[in-house]
C-alpha cells in the first residue's frame, strides 16, 4: 500500500483557505525554484480572482516526507455546498479552517455538518492568528461548542488544533503569536499523524465520480477516488448507470493530480484520487467497474436546486449591437455544456427562445450569467424566483439559515427590514457594541436583500445565510420592492437637461449621452408607481439671450448597478439585459401604450 493521505480543506467563505493552500503547495517544495506562481494560485478562473472566492472544488497534491497529500480545496459558499457533500466521500480527514477573529459563521456549521455526517477525521487550523484582533482561545470554544451541537463523537472530539497564519506563511502548535515560525509543517506533519489512510478493501475495481469537468476533445471526465482494485488505460470496464444499467466502455485517458498539473497516468490503484475520461456522459454517484463483477457503489446525494430564473434571447432594439453570440441554439447549447459539469443545474425548455435554469442560489445563477457574457453572449434574464414544492398537497419553500453581525446603531432598521421579509428571530448576542443576529428566513425574502442591507448598514455589515430546509409556505408578499420606477418613452441619447429636470423624481441609473430605447428603466421613482418620463428631451433653443446666461447643469452621480443588484432589484415585470458592454434593465412590455393598458387590466 502507498502512503497516501486524501483530504479536504473547509471553511466558511474568506476564512482563508484557498491562501493556505498556497503556502502549503510553496513550502513543501512542490514547485519548481524557476516556476512562476501566482497569489491563490487554486483559484484558476478569472471571477474566482476577481471576487475573491472558490467556486469549484480544485483538487491538487503534494509530497511531504515520503507520503502523497491529495488536498481538495472546496468552495465556502453555500450556492456550491453540493460539491462538498460529495467531497466527503472522496477523503478520509478534513482540515477545518477557522478564522482566528471571526470564529464559527453558517457555513462553518454547514461545511462542518457534512463532514461530520460522512464520518471523516477532523484537524482544525485557527486561521489569520497575526490579527490584532484575534482571540484564538474563545475562537476553539466556538468551535468545540459546534462540534458537540452537531452530535461529534468522541473521536471526532479529541481534534488536534493548529495556529496559523495562511498569509504570512506561518504556523505553530501554540495559541501565542509569537511562536510562530515559517514553516507550514505542524500542519502536514498533524495531516500524517491523525488522518487514516484510505479505507480500501480487497477486491476488483470500483471508482466513484464525485466531481465532473469537462474538455472538449474527450467529453465529461469523472473525478473521484478508487475505492478499490486498480484500473489501466485502454482497459474495457462498465459503468452502472444511476438507473442501473449498465454500459462498457474503454478508459481513453487517467488524469493524477500534482501541484497545478494533471499528468497522465497508465493506471490508478485504490485510495488514488484520479479524473477517468472516456465515457462522454459519466455522472456523479455512478460506479465504474470491472466487466463480469459490477458492484454499485451508495449513490451519492445532489443537493436539489432551489432558485430558477428564465434565459432567453434578447428582443431588445439593441439586440446584435454589443455581442455575438444571440441565437436560441446558441444559448441552449452553452447552457446544455454548462450543466456536464455542473450537477446542480438544471436546463428546461421553457418555449422555443427561454430556457428555464434552476440553480443553487442567486450568486450560483449570476456566476453562469457574467461567464457567458464574458464569452459574447447577450441575453435577457428574469427576477430569479424559488421552486415551490408540493407535498401531499401543501406547498412548501426553501428557508435559508441566516446570520447578521452589525453594529448596535444599526440593529433596528435590519430587524425591522427581516421582520417585514418573514424572518423570524431564533436569537440575539452582543458583545463590545457588535450584535450577532441569528434569523430562520424564506428564501424568497433575502431576494434582493443584500443591497437594502449594505445601505441600512452603511457597508459594515455582515450577512452570511445557507440552505436550511423545505418549510411549509408562508402566506405574506415578502422581498417586494418598494418603489417604482421611471421608465423612457422614447428612443435616443439622453440628455442633461433632461435628466437635469427629472432629478427631484428618483434616482437616476443613466448618465448623459447614453443611448436609451422606449420601455428601458433610467432610474428609481421616489413614490410606489412606475413612470413614463422622457431623457432625450433637448432644450429649445431661441435666438434672444437670457440675462442669467447658461448655467452648466451639474447632475447628481447616477447609481452604479452590478449584475447582482440588477438581478435583486427587478419585479416580474421587468427584465435585465445582458450584453458583453452593458447591463439594462427594461420592461417585459416595451410600448408605453401597450404596457399602460396591461397595467389597466391588472
Amino acid at each position: 500500500m502507498k502512503n497516501i493521505r486524501n483530504i479536504a480543506i473547509i471553511a466558511h467563505v474568506d476564512h482563508g483557505k484557498t491562501t493556505l493552500v498556497d503556502k502549503l503547495l510553496r513550502m513543501s517544495g512542490t514547485f519548481r525554484a524557476n516556476e512562476e506562481v501566482v497569489e491563490c494560485v487554486m483559484d484558476s478562473n478569472a471571477i474566482e480572482r476577481e471576487r475573491g472566492i472558490t467556486i469549484l472544488a480544485k483538487t491538487t497534491a503534494i509530497d511531504y516526507k515520503g507520503y502523497r497529500i491529495n488536498i481538495l480545496d472546496t468552495p465556502g459558499h453555500a450556492d456550491f455546498g453540493g460539491e462538498v457533500e460529495r467531497i466527503m466521500n472522496m477523503v478520509d480527514g478534513v482540515l477545518l479552517v477557522v478564522d482566528a477573529y471571526e470564529g464559527t459563521m453558517p457555513q462553518t456549521r454547514f461545511v462542518l455538518k457534512k463532514a461530520l455526517e460522512a464520518g471523516v477525521t477532523p484537524i482544525v487550523v485557527v486561521n489569520k492568528i497575526d490579527k490584532p484582533a484575534a482571540r484564538p482561545k474563545e475562537v476553539v470554544d466556538e468551535v468545540l461548542d459546534l462540534f458537540i451541537e452537531l452530535g461529534a463523537d468522541e473521536n471526532q472530539l479529541e481534534f488536534p488544533v493548529i495556529y496559523a497564519s495562511g498569509l504570512s506563511g506561518t504556523s505553530s502548535f501554540s495559541d501565542d503569536v509569537s511562536d510562530q515560525e515559517e514553516t507550514m509543517d505542524p500542519i502536514l506533519d498533524s495531516v500524517i499523524k491523525y488522518i487514516p489512510e484510505p479505507k480500501v478493501s480487497e477486491g476488483t475495481l470500483q471508482f466513484q465520480p464525485a466531481l465532473l469537468d469537462y474538455n472538449d476533445f474527450v467529453g465529461r471526465i469523472g473525478i473521484g477516488l478508487v475505492k478499490r482494485g486498480t484500473v489501466k488505460v485502454n482497459e474495457m470496464v462498465s459503468c452502472v448507470r444511476l438507473d442501473g444499467s449498465i454500459k462498457q466502455f474503454r478508459i481513453q485517458k487517467i488524469f493524477g493530480f500534482f501541484g497545478l498539473k494533471r499528468i497522465e497516468l497508465q493506471e490508478a490503484s485504490a485510495g488514488d484520487i484520479v479524473a477517468i475520461a472516456g465515457l462522454p456522459d459519466i455522472s456523479v454517484g455512478e460506479t465504474v467497474c470491472n466487466i463480469g463483477s459490477e458492484e454499485a457503489l451508495p449513490i451519492l446525494r445532489i443537493d436539489e436546486p432551489t432558485l430558477q430564473m428564465n434565459f432567453g434571447v434578447n428582443t431588445s432594439p439593441f439586440s446584435g449591437k454589443e455581442g455575438k453570440l444571440l441565437t436560441a441554439r446558441k444559448i441552449e447549447e452553452r447552457l446544455r455544456k454548462e450543466t456536464e459539469k455542473d450537477v446542480s443545474l438544471k436546463v428546461a425548455n421553457y418555449d422555443a427562445e427561454n430556457f428555464t435554469v434552476s440553480g443553487r442560489g442567486e450568486l450560483h445563477l449570476s456566476i453562469l450569467i457574467e461567464t457567458m457574457r464574458r464569452e459574447g453572449f447577450e441575453i435577457q434574464v428574469s427576477k430569479p424566483e424559488i421552486i415551490v414544492k408540493e407535498i401531499d398537497g401543501v406547498k412548501y419553500e426553501p428557508f435559508e439559515d441566516v446570520q447578521i453581525d452589525v453594529n448596535e446603531e444599526n440593529v433596528g432598521p435590519v430587524i425591522e427590514a427581516l421582520g417585514l421579509r418573514g424572518g423570524v428571530m431564533d436569537n440575539m448576542t452582543n458583545s463590545n457594541g457588535q450584535v450577532k443576529l441569528h434569523y430562520t428566513v424564506p428564501s424568497r425574502g433575502l431576494i434582493g436583500f443584500t443591497t437594502e442591507f449594505m445601505t441600512m448598514t452603511k457597508g459594515y455589515g455582515i450577512l452570511n445565510h445557507t440552505f436550511k430546509e423545505y418549510l411549509p409556505m408562508i402566506d405574506t408578499a415578502v422581498g417586494k420592492r418598494k418603489n417604482g420606477v421611471l421608465v423612457s418613452i422614447d428612443s435616443g441619447k439622453t440628455t442633461a437637461y433632461a435628466l437635469g429636470q427629472l432629478e427631484d423624481r428618483g434616482i437616476m441609473f443613466v448618465e448623459p449621452a447614453t443611448e436609451v430605447y422606449e420601455g428601458m428603466i433610467v432610474g428609481e421613482n421616489n413614490h410606489d408607481n412606475d413612470l413614463a418620463v422622457n431623457v432625450i428631451k433637448g432644450k429649445n433653443l431661441t435666438n434672444t439671450r437670457s440675462s442669467s446666461k447658461d448655467h452648466t447643469v451639474v447632475l447628481k452621480r447616477p447609481r452604479i448597478m452590478t449584475l447582482e443588484v440588477c438581478l435583486d432589484y427587478i419585479n416580474e415585470d421587468e427584465l435585465v439585459e445582458v450584453t458583453p458592454l452593458n447591463f439594462r434593465l427594461r420592461k417585459k412590455i416595451l410600448n408605453t401604450e401597450l404596457r399602460r393598458k396591461y397595467d389597466a387590466k391588472k
